[in-house]
């Protein structure tokens, strides 16, 4: 049965009087189990398949390595136990849930992560690129054990989150110890220092760690300074239609489990851009990116970095529901039917 949360945003989002223009008033405290609950029915599925674990317990680039290459790429593993919580699918759960137990059996003394050289015989081995890739997994390890403790489902998963707790917060302790580093390494890539916030927010809040949430707000405060006269959110000098995105979404659900407003009042102005990047097809729109999309940068294997298909509709979906915009929901509609037809979605 749905929740009185779910009625409300059903109705709410029906309405035609909310658009994109229009400047959302405080919201009400939403959890992010009920908001994945009410996400269009199969799109939460299908925008996740590629991340269960394969047969050693690898995801993410460290899935397509064949062997472990670093922590960073185990996060594809947090995110599919929680679409799989929120299916109630608790064998699913179960299955995803190795990802997680192989990140931590290559956990270090010191709470960081072991690394080995990537395709392009790149490592993460020197320590502000080990904190680097710790956080991108914790980012999504904390958010998951978040969405556990909300679902139904959270005694199910009791001793097994009692035994690694203290795990995580011998990892958080370690990427705290190289909070000093973040900026200076990430700084031109504004969505990564709100990764960064996400992963002192996120494991923060599950450990009640008040001095972990605090560094969060920090590099959330930093990343609003990290945008242009617009609005939109500055990656390596200029606008990019995958990464600002990224921003969007990581920033919106940290903000689900930590206050932002402050953050929350600046995104209105980033996603109005980001849905101008939308074309009717649904294709997104990557002319003038300084990143993606248009050969400037390539990923671990040398290929170009292109539009990630996956956190457009994310960003788009998510944010169309906390803030009952109906412009971003069908901007997010249309990316989502582009990227099936296009099969950009299992990327």
């Amino acid at each position: 049965m749905k929740s009185l949360l779910l009625t409300a945003l059903a109705l709410t989002l029906t309405s035609p009087a909310f658009s994109a223009a229009t400047t959302p008033a405080p919201r009400a405290p939403l959890r992010e189990y009920d908001i994945l609950r009410a996400f269009p029915p199969g799109r939460l599925a299908a925008l996740s398949a590629g991340d269960v674990p394969d047969a050693k317990g690898l995801t993410g680039s460290n899935r397509a390595h064949g062997s472990w290459v670093e922590s960073g790429p185990q996060r594809g593993s947090c995110r599919a136990v929680i679409t799989a919580v929120v299916a109630g699918d608790l064998a699913a759960a179960d299955n995803a849930w190795r990802g997680i137990d192989v990140a931590f059996s290559h956990q270090r003394a010191d709470g960081g992560f072991e690394s080995k050289p990537q395709a392009n015989g790149k490592i993460s081995s020197a320590f502000a690129a080990n904190v680097e890739t710790a956080y991108f997994f914790l980012q999504e390890l904390g958010r998951a054990l978040l969405v556990i403790q909300e679902s139904p489902h959270a005694a199910h998963f009791k001793d097994r989150i009692a035994a690694l707790t203290p795990k995580v917060r011998l990892a958080a302790a370690y990427i705290n110890s190289g909070y000093d580093t973040i900026i200076p390494k990430v700084g031109h890539s504004v969505n990564r220092v709100i990764i960064a916030a996400k992963a002192f927010g996120t494991c923060g809040v599950f450990l009640g760690d008040e001095q972990l949430v605090a560094q969060s707000k920090k590099l959330i405060a930093h990343a609003i300074t990290l945008r242009d006269k617009e609005g939109v959110f500055i990656e390596n000098g200029g606008r990019d239609s995958s990464y600002n995105v990224v921003s969007i979404l990581f920033g919106s659900v940290l903000a689900l489990h930590v206050p932002l407003p402050e953050f929350e009042a600046v995104l209105p102005a980033a996603v109005a851009w980001q849905i101008t990047r939308v074309l009717p097809t649904g294709e997104v729109d990557v002319k003038g990116n300084t990143r993606t999309g248009v050969g400037k940068e390539p990923d671990a294997w040398g290929k170009a970095k292109t539009v990630n298909y996956k956190e457009v509709v994310l960003a788009l979906t998510l944010y169309g529901l906390i803030h009952q915009d109906q412009a971003a929901l069908a901007a997010g509609e249309r990316v989502f039917s582009y990227s099936e037809k296009h099969k950009l979605t299992t990327k």
